[in-house]
Protein backbone atom coordinates (compact mmCIF):
# COMPACT_ATOMS: atom_id res chain seq x y z
CA UNK A 1 0.00 0.00 0.00
CA UNK A 2 1.12 3.38 -1.29
CA UNK A 3 1.66 5.88 1.78
CA UNK A 4 1.07 9.45 1.20
CA UNK A 5 4.52 9.81 2.35
CA UNK A 6 6.05 7.50 -0.54
CA UNK A 7 3.40 9.85 -2.77
CA UNK A 8 4.88 13.16 -1.62
CA UNK A 9 8.34 12.19 -2.40
CA UNK A 10 7.67 9.94 -5.68
CA UNK A 11 5.46 13.38 -7.01
CA UNK A 12 8.64 15.46 -6.49
CA UNK A 13 11.15 13.07 -8.45
CA UNK A 14 10.82 15.27 -11.50
CA UNK A 15 11.49 18.31 -10.05
CA UNK A 16 14.80 20.42 -10.13
CA UNK A 17 15.43 20.71 -6.52
CA UNK A 18 17.26 23.06 -4.21
CA UNK A 19 18.00 22.56 -0.70
CA UNK A 20 19.73 25.70 1.03
CA UNK A 21 21.69 24.95 4.12
CA UNK A 22 23.53 21.46 4.45
CA UNK A 23 23.74 21.35 8.62
CA UNK A 24 22.29 19.17 10.69
CA UNK A 25 18.29 19.42 9.75
CA UNK A 26 18.96 19.30 6.06
CA UNK A 27 21.23 16.28 5.59
CA UNK A 28 19.17 13.76 6.32
CA UNK A 29 16.48 15.44 3.86
CA UNK A 30 18.80 15.59 1.18
CA UNK A 31 19.35 11.74 1.58
CA UNK A 32 15.82 11.00 1.84
CA UNK A 33 15.46 12.84 -1.55
CA UNK A 34 18.44 10.99 -3.00
CA UNK A 35 17.03 7.80 -1.93
CA UNK A 36 14.01 8.85 -3.82
CA UNK A 37 15.70 9.54 -7.01
CA UNK A 38 15.14 12.88 -6.77
CA UNK A 39 17.92 15.83 -8.68
CA UNK A 40 19.43 17.66 -5.58
CA UNK A 41 21.40 20.64 -5.44
CA UNK A 42 22.77 21.56 -2.01
CA UNK A 43 23.76 25.05 -1.07
CA UNK A 44 25.98 25.93 1.64
CA UNK A 45 27.78 29.11 1.95
CA UNK A 46 31.47 26.64 3.61
CA UNK A 47 33.60 26.56 1.55
CA UNK A 48 34.73 23.33 -0.20
CA UNK A 49 37.92 23.09 1.68
CA UNK A 50 36.29 23.51 4.61
CA UNK A 51 32.80 20.85 4.18
CA UNK A 52 33.15 17.96 6.35
CA UNK A 53 32.83 14.51 5.24
CA UNK A 54 29.39 13.71 5.62
CA UNK A 55 28.57 16.46 3.15
CA UNK A 56 31.28 14.87 0.77
CA UNK A 57 29.59 11.62 0.69
CA UNK A 58 26.20 13.17 -0.04
CA UNK A 59 28.06 14.68 -3.30
CA UNK A 60 29.22 11.23 -3.79
CA UNK A 61 25.59 9.81 -3.56
CA UNK A 62 24.83 12.50 -6.22
CA UNK A 63 23.66 15.80 -4.74
CA UNK A 64 25.44 18.25 -6.84
CA UNK A 65 26.97 21.01 -4.34
CA UNK A 66 27.34 24.72 -5.19
CA UNK A 67 29.13 26.03 -2.19
CA UNK A 68 31.31 29.07 -0.98
CA UNK A 69 31.04 32.77 -0.78
CA UNK A 70 28.51 32.77 -4.09
CA UNK A 71 26.48 29.62 -3.26
CA UNK A 72 22.91 31.53 -4.09
CA UNK A 73 24.04 32.40 -7.32
CA UNK A 74 22.43 31.60 -10.67
CA UNK A 75 20.15 29.40 -8.94
CA UNK A 76 17.13 28.20 -10.65
CA UNK A 77 14.85 25.16 -9.14
CA UNK A 78 11.30 23.54 -9.14
CA UNK A 79 11.45 23.12 -5.55
CA UNK A 80 13.66 24.68 -2.64
CA UNK A 81 14.03 23.33 0.82
CA UNK A 82 14.63 26.49 2.77
CA UNK A 83 17.62 25.87 5.77
CA UNK A 84 15.74 27.66 9.00
CA UNK A 85 18.62 29.93 9.35
CA UNK A 86 17.89 32.32 6.43
CA UNK A 87 15.59 34.73 5.94
CA UNK A 88 12.41 33.48 3.99
CA UNK A 89 13.04 36.56 2.18
CA UNK A 90 16.57 36.49 0.96
CA UNK A 91 16.52 38.32 -2.27
CA UNK A 92 17.95 34.51 -3.73
CA UNK A 93 14.55 33.39 -2.49
CA UNK A 94 12.70 36.34 -4.13
CA UNK A 95 13.94 35.21 -7.52
CA UNK A 96 13.08 32.03 -6.98
CA UNK A 97 10.19 32.80 -6.11
CA UNK A 98 9.08 34.99 -8.99
CA UNK A 99 10.77 32.56 -11.19
CA UNK A 100 7.86 30.08 -10.38
CA UNK A 101 9.49 27.76 -7.44
CA UNK A 102 7.98 26.72 -4.51
CA UNK A 103 9.42 27.19 -1.17
CA UNK A 104 9.15 24.79 1.20
CA UNK A 105 11.01 23.24 4.63
CA UNK A 106 11.95 20.60 6.06
CA UNK A 107 9.98 21.30 8.87
CA UNK A 108 6.53 22.11 6.60
CA UNK A 109 7.04 18.95 4.84
CA UNK A 110 7.38 17.19 8.40
CA UNK A 111 3.88 19.25 9.20
CA UNK A 112 2.15 18.12 5.87
CA UNK A 113 2.97 14.02 6.13
CA UNK A 114 3.21 13.59 9.91
CA UNK A 115 0.52 10.55 10.99
CA UNK A 116 0.80 11.13 14.73
CA UNK A 117 -0.50 13.89 17.24
CA UNK A 118 2.11 16.84 17.59
CA UNK A 119 2.69 18.99 20.05
CA UNK A 120 4.70 22.18 19.43
CA UNK A 121 6.82 24.21 21.61
CA UNK A 122 8.21 27.92 20.75
CA UNK A 123 8.77 31.17 22.87
CA UNK A 124 11.86 33.70 23.76
CA UNK A 125 13.34 31.70 26.45
CA UNK A 126 12.44 27.93 28.41
CA UNK A 127 11.28 26.17 25.24
CA UNK A 128 13.64 23.21 25.09
CA UNK A 129 13.67 22.39 28.38
CA UNK A 130 9.51 22.45 28.29
CA UNK A 131 9.68 20.32 25.32
CA UNK A 132 11.80 18.13 27.02
CA UNK A 133 9.37 17.85 29.92
CA UNK A 134 6.25 17.20 28.45
CA UNK A 135 8.43 14.60 25.83
CA UNK A 136 9.38 13.10 29.31
CA UNK A 137 5.94 12.91 30.89
CA UNK A 138 4.14 11.45 27.78
CA UNK A 139 7.42 8.96 27.52
CA UNK A 140 6.66 7.36 30.99
CA UNK A 141 3.10 7.34 30.85
CA UNK A 142 4.11 4.65 28.37
CA UNK A 143 3.89 6.32 24.68
CA UNK A 144 5.83 6.61 22.12
CA UNK A 145 7.42 9.94 21.65
CA UNK A 146 9.11 11.38 18.89
CA UNK A 147 10.93 14.33 20.17
CA UNK A 148 12.95 16.69 17.59
CA UNK A 149 12.73 20.00 15.59
CA UNK A 150 14.60 22.56 16.69
CA UNK A 151 15.93 20.69 19.68
CA UNK A 152 18.51 19.01 17.34
CA UNK A 153 16.51 16.00 15.89
CA UNK A 154 14.89 16.35 12.25
CA UNK A 155 12.03 14.51 11.64
CA UNK A 156 10.73 13.76 8.62
CA UNK A 157 13.14 11.12 7.67
CA UNK A 158 11.27 9.71 10.67
CA UNK A 159 7.87 9.65 9.91
CA UNK A 160 7.78 6.61 8.02
CA UNK A 161 7.99 4.91 11.73
CA UNK A 162 5.45 7.01 12.96
CA UNK A 163 2.18 5.66 13.72
CA UNK A 164 -1.05 7.56 14.26
CA UNK A 165 -1.28 6.48 18.17
CA UNK A 166 2.48 8.09 18.34
CA UNK A 167 2.65 11.76 19.95
CA UNK A 168 5.71 14.36 18.38
CA UNK A 169 6.84 17.01 20.16
CA UNK A 170 8.53 19.33 18.64
CA UNK A 171 10.23 22.42 19.28
CA UNK A 172 10.22 25.48 16.66
CA UNK A 173 12.30 28.66 16.50
CA UNK A 174 10.54 31.57 14.72
CA UNK A 175 13.06 31.42 12.04
CA UNK A 176 10.97 27.56 11.32
CA UNK A 177 8.06 29.14 12.03
CA UNK A 178 8.25 32.67 9.40
CA UNK A 179 6.46 30.90 6.49
CA UNK A 180 4.79 27.66 8.16
CA UNK A 181 1.39 27.25 6.85
CA UNK A 182 0.24 24.44 9.17
CA UNK A 183 0.15 24.45 12.95
CA UNK A 184 -0.01 21.35 15.46
CA UNK A 185 -2.26 19.89 17.05
CA UNK A 186 -1.28 21.41 20.88
CA UNK A 187 0.95 24.35 20.45
CA UNK A 188 2.68 26.52 23.37
CA UNK A 189 4.20 29.71 23.46
CA UNK A 190 6.12 29.82 26.75
CA UNK A 191 6.74 33.93 26.52
CA UNK A 192 8.03 36.50 24.05
CA UNK A 193 10.92 38.85 24.51
CA UNK A 194 12.66 40.72 22.16
CA UNK A 195 15.36 38.25 20.21
CA UNK A 196 16.85 37.28 17.13
CA UNK A 197 16.29 40.85 16.13
CA UNK A 198 19.83 40.21 14.52
CA UNK A 199 17.50 38.44 11.73
CA UNK A 200 14.09 39.38 11.52
CA UNK A 201 14.15 42.91 10.91
CA UNK A 202 11.85 44.12 14.08
CA UNK A 203 9.81 42.59 16.63
CA UNK A 204 6.49 42.61 15.02
CA UNK A 205 7.73 40.33 12.67
CA UNK A 206 9.63 38.02 15.28
CA UNK A 207 5.80 38.01 17.06
CA UNK A 208 4.06 37.20 14.06
CA UNK A 209 6.31 34.80 12.94
CA UNK A 210 5.93 32.85 16.40
CA UNK A 211 1.82 33.23 16.09
CA UNK A 212 2.20 30.76 13.11
CA UNK A 213 1.99 28.25 15.44
CA UNK A 214 -1.62 28.55 16.28
CA UNK A 215 -2.26 30.90 13.38
CA UNK A 216 -4.01 27.35 11.18
CA UNK A 217 -5.14 25.16 13.75
CA UNK A 218 -8.74 23.98 13.44
CA UNK A 219 -11.61 24.24 16.05
CA UNK A 220 -10.19 21.22 17.92
CA UNK A 221 -6.51 22.76 18.43
CA UNK A 222 -5.31 23.55 22.12
CA UNK A 223 -3.39 26.54 22.40
CA UNK A 224 -1.19 27.30 25.43
CA UNK A 225 -0.04 30.16 26.59
CA UNK A 226 1.73 32.15 29.31
CA UNK A 227 -0.52 34.32 31.34
CA UNK A 228 2.16 36.32 32.70
CA UNK A 229 3.44 37.64 29.50
CA UNK A 230 2.00 40.66 28.07
CA UNK A 231 2.52 39.78 24.65
CA UNK A 232 1.37 36.29 24.78
CA UNK A 233 -1.29 36.89 27.22
CA UNK A 234 -3.21 38.61 24.38
CA UNK A 235 -3.40 35.57 22.21
CA UNK A 236 -6.49 33.59 22.00
CA UNK A 237 -6.48 30.27 19.59
CA UNK A 238 -8.87 28.77 16.90
CA UNK A 239 -9.98 25.87 19.39
CA UNK A 240 -9.48 25.93 23.13
CA UNK A 241 -6.77 28.72 24.46
CA UNK A 242 -5.40 27.79 28.19
CA UNK A 243 -3.21 30.12 30.30
CA UNK A 244 -0.74 28.66 32.98
CA UNK A 245 0.44 31.81 35.39
CA UNK A 246 2.49 32.05 38.82
CA UNK A 247 1.09 35.41 39.72
CA UNK A 248 -2.56 35.23 39.42
CA UNK A 249 -5.67 32.67 38.25
CA UNK A 250 -5.25 30.53 35.13
CA UNK A 251 -6.28 27.40 33.83
CA UNK A 252 -2.57 26.10 35.80
CA UNK A 253 -1.31 28.47 38.47
CA UNK A 254 0.91 27.96 41.08
CA UNK A 255 -1.44 28.67 44.55
CA UNK A 256 0.72 28.00 48.24
CA UNK A 257 3.55 26.59 46.71
CA UNK A 258 1.84 23.77 44.51
CA UNK A 259 1.15 23.82 40.53
CA UNK A 260 -2.47 23.60 40.26
CA UNK A 261 -4.97 22.95 37.51
CA UNK A 262 -8.35 24.03 37.92
CA UNK A 263 -7.61 24.91 41.86
CA UNK A 264 -6.37 21.27 41.49
CA UNK A 265 -2.80 20.41 43.35
CA UNK A 266 -1.26 18.48 40.66
CA UNK A 267 2.51 18.91 42.49
CA UNK A 268 4.63 20.20 45.30
CA UNK A 269 7.34 22.56 43.56
CA UNK A 270 9.65 21.28 46.24
CA UNK A 271 9.85 18.34 44.16
CA UNK A 272 11.01 19.77 41.39
CA UNK A 273 14.44 18.29 40.69
CA UNK A 274 15.84 21.11 38.55
CA UNK A 275 16.42 24.86 40.18
CA UNK A 276 15.31 27.99 39.19
CA UNK A 277 11.28 29.43 39.44
CA UNK A 278 11.59 29.66 35.27
CA UNK A 279 11.57 26.18 35.93
CA UNK A 280 8.43 25.68 38.21
CA UNK A 281 6.95 28.22 35.02
CA UNK A 282 8.41 25.31 32.46
CA UNK A 283 6.18 22.61 34.55
CA UNK A 284 3.23 24.65 34.66
CA UNK A 285 3.33 24.83 30.46
CA UNK A 286 4.24 21.15 29.96
CA UNK A 287 1.61 20.53 32.49
CA UNK A 288 -1.35 22.51 30.58
CA UNK A 289 -0.18 21.02 27.47
CA UNK A 290 -0.40 17.08 28.78
CA UNK A 291 -3.21 17.55 30.49
CA UNK A 292 -5.29 14.68 29.24
CA UNK A 293 -2.82 12.62 27.80
CA UNK A 294 -0.78 11.95 31.54
CA UNK A 295 -1.60 11.08 35.00
CA UNK A 296 -1.00 13.61 37.77
CA UNK A 297 1.16 10.50 39.29
CA UNK A 298 3.35 10.16 36.30
CA UNK A 299 4.06 13.90 36.00
CA UNK A 300 5.04 13.66 39.78
CA UNK A 301 7.66 11.11 39.01
CA UNK A 302 9.11 12.79 36.34
CA UNK A 303 9.54 16.15 38.62
CA UNK A 304 11.24 13.94 40.93
CA UNK A 305 13.55 12.32 38.26
CA UNK A 306 14.37 14.46 35.95
CA UNK A 307 17.71 16.27 35.83
CA UNK A 308 17.88 18.90 33.23
CA UNK A 309 18.76 19.55 29.81
CA UNK A 310 22.41 19.92 28.90
CA UNK A 311 23.59 23.72 28.82
CA UNK A 312 20.82 24.48 31.20
CA UNK A 313 22.07 25.77 34.66
CA UNK A 314 24.08 22.74 34.08
CA UNK A 315 26.50 21.89 37.05
CA UNK A 316 30.12 21.08 35.75
CA UNK A 317 32.49 20.61 38.70
CA UNK A 318 32.31 21.22 42.18
CA UNK A 319 36.06 22.47 42.88
CA UNK A 320 37.99 23.70 46.11
CA UNK A 321 34.35 24.52 47.27
CA UNK A 322 32.91 26.48 44.36
CA UNK A 323 30.29 25.51 42.27
CA UNK A 324 30.81 26.28 38.38
CA UNK A 325 27.50 26.38 36.36
CA UNK A 326 27.13 26.19 32.34
CA UNK A 327 23.97 27.89 31.19
CA UNK A 328 25.40 28.53 27.79
CA UNK A 329 21.52 28.56 26.48
CA UNK A 330 21.19 32.16 27.72
CA UNK A 331 21.71 34.16 24.67
CA UNK A 332 19.14 36.44 25.71
CA UNK A 333 18.92 38.84 28.69
CA UNK A 334 15.64 37.48 29.55
CA UNK A 335 17.61 33.98 29.93
CA UNK A 336 20.02 35.01 32.04
CA UNK A 337 17.82 37.00 34.22
CA UNK A 338 16.47 33.40 35.14
CA UNK A 339 19.56 31.49 35.52
CA UNK A 340 20.63 34.73 38.29
CA UNK A 341 17.18 34.18 40.24
CA UNK A 342 18.06 30.28 40.62
CA UNK A 343 20.44 30.99 43.13
CA UNK A 344 20.00 32.11 46.70
CA UNK A 345 23.30 33.75 46.58
CA UNK A 346 25.13 36.21 44.69
CA UNK A 347 26.94 34.72 41.74
CA UNK A 348 30.31 35.43 39.83
CA UNK A 349 28.70 35.82 36.39
CA UNK A 350 30.57 35.34 33.15
CA UNK A 351 28.42 37.22 30.09
CA UNK A 352 28.83 38.37 26.92
CA UNK A 353 29.17 37.15 23.36
CA UNK A 354 27.82 38.29 19.70
CA UNK A 355 25.41 41.21 19.16
CA UNK A 356 21.85 39.88 18.48
CA UNK A 357 20.99 43.73 18.29
CA UNK A 358 18.62 43.73 21.70
CA UNK A 359 18.49 45.53 24.62
CA UNK A 360 20.18 45.44 27.72
CA UNK A 361 18.34 47.58 30.08
CA UNK A 362 16.87 45.10 32.29
CA UNK A 363 19.69 43.39 32.91
CA UNK A 364 21.27 46.03 34.62
CA UNK A 365 18.91 45.64 37.79
CA UNK A 366 19.32 42.09 37.89
CA UNK A 367 23.24 42.25 38.35
CA UNK A 368 23.68 44.89 40.57
CA UNK A 369 20.87 42.83 42.86
CA UNK A 370 22.67 39.28 41.94
CA UNK A 371 26.24 39.34 40.56
CA UNK A 372 29.22 40.32 43.18
CA UNK A 373 31.87 39.88 40.37
CA UNK A 374 30.98 40.56 36.48
CA UNK A 375 33.52 39.41 34.21
CA UNK A 376 32.52 40.18 30.19
CA UNK A 377 33.59 39.34 26.98
CA UNK A 378 32.52 39.83 23.59
CA UNK A 379 30.80 42.28 21.25
CA UNK A 380 27.69 42.82 24.02
CA UNK A 381 30.13 43.85 27.07
CA UNK A 382 29.60 47.71 26.27
CA UNK A 383 25.58 47.08 26.30
CA UNK A 384 25.96 44.94 29.12
CA UNK A 385 28.16 47.07 31.29
CA UNK A 386 26.43 50.31 30.41
CA UNK A 387 23.19 48.55 31.52
CA UNK A 388 25.01 47.98 35.40
CA UNK A 389 26.64 51.63 35.47
CA UNK A 390 23.48 53.06 34.40
CA UNK A 391 21.81 50.96 37.50
CA UNK A 392 21.60 53.55 40.64
CA UNK A 393 22.43 50.38 42.74
CA UNK A 394 25.29 49.51 44.39
CA UNK A 395 27.40 47.47 41.35
CA UNK A 396 29.63 44.75 41.22
CA UNK A 397 33.15 44.40 40.22
CA UNK A 398 32.97 44.25 36.67
CA UNK A 399 36.00 43.18 34.53
CA UNK A 400 36.21 43.53 30.46
CA UNK A 401 38.25 40.46 29.38
CA UNK A 402 38.08 40.78 25.79
CA UNK A 403 37.23 36.60 25.33
CA UNK A 404 35.80 34.19 26.07
CA UNK A 405 38.16 31.72 27.06
CA UNK A 406 40.28 34.71 29.58
CA UNK A 407 36.47 35.54 30.98
CA UNK A 408 36.09 31.75 32.25
CA UNK A 409 39.70 31.60 33.37
CA UNK A 410 39.87 34.96 35.31
CA UNK A 411 36.27 34.65 37.02
CA UNK A 412 37.60 30.87 38.03
CA UNK A 413 40.60 32.67 39.38
CA UNK A 414 38.42 35.58 41.32
CA UNK A 415 36.35 32.94 42.91
CA UNK A 416 36.60 31.35 46.43
CA UNK A 417 35.40 28.22 48.55
CA UNK A 418 31.50 28.66 49.10
CA UNK A 419 30.91 30.59 45.50
CA UNK A 420 29.13 29.69 42.52
CA UNK A 421 30.67 30.66 39.00
CA UNK A 422 28.06 30.91 36.74
CA UNK A 423 28.68 31.25 32.57
CA UNK A 424 25.04 32.91 31.28
CA UNK A 425 26.22 35.24 28.36
CA UNK A 426 22.91 36.85 27.91
CA UNK A 427 24.65 37.11 23.91
CA UNK A 428 24.63 34.66 21.49
CA UNK A 429 27.52 32.27 20.66
CA UNK A 430 28.53 32.89 17.05
CA UNK A 431 31.32 35.95 17.70
CA UNK A 432 33.56 32.90 19.02
CA UNK A 433 31.42 29.73 18.17
CA UNK A 434 29.64 27.79 15.60
CA UNK A 435 26.83 27.39 18.47
CA UNK A 436 25.76 27.63 22.16
CA UNK A 437 26.28 23.85 22.18
CA UNK A 438 30.04 24.51 21.09
CA UNK A 439 30.57 27.45 23.81
CA UNK A 440 29.17 25.25 26.59
CA UNK A 441 31.39 22.19 25.89
CA UNK A 442 34.52 24.57 25.71
CA UNK A 443 33.68 26.10 29.04
CA UNK A 444 33.27 22.45 30.12
CA UNK A 445 36.14 21.59 28.85
CA UNK A 446 38.16 24.75 30.64
CA UNK A 447 36.20 24.14 34.12
CA UNK A 448 37.61 20.45 33.98
CA UNK A 449 41.31 21.24 33.12
CA UNK A 450 40.97 23.69 36.25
Amino acid sequence: MTTPFDRYFTSIREKRIVVLGLGVSNRPLVRLLLSYGCTVTGCDKTPREKLDAEVLELEAQGCRLQVGENYLDDLSADLVFRTPGMHPNVPALEALRASGAQITSEMQVFFQLCPCTILAVTGSDGKTTTTTLISEMLKAEGKQVWLGGNIGTPLLSKVKEMKPEDYAVVELSSFQLMDMTRSPHRALITNLAPNHLDVHKDMQEYVDAKKNIFRFQCEDGILVVNGDNEITNAFVGNGVTRKFSRKGTAYVNLQDGYICRESQRILDTKDILIPGIHNVENYMAAIAMVDGLVADETIRSVAKTFGGVEHRIELVRVKDGVRFYNDSIASSPSRTIAGLRSFGEKVILIAGGYDKHIPYDVLGPEICTHVKKLFLCGATAPQIRAAVENCPMERPEITDCGKFEAAVLAAAGAAEAGDVVLMSPASASFDEFKNFMVRGDFFKKLIMEL
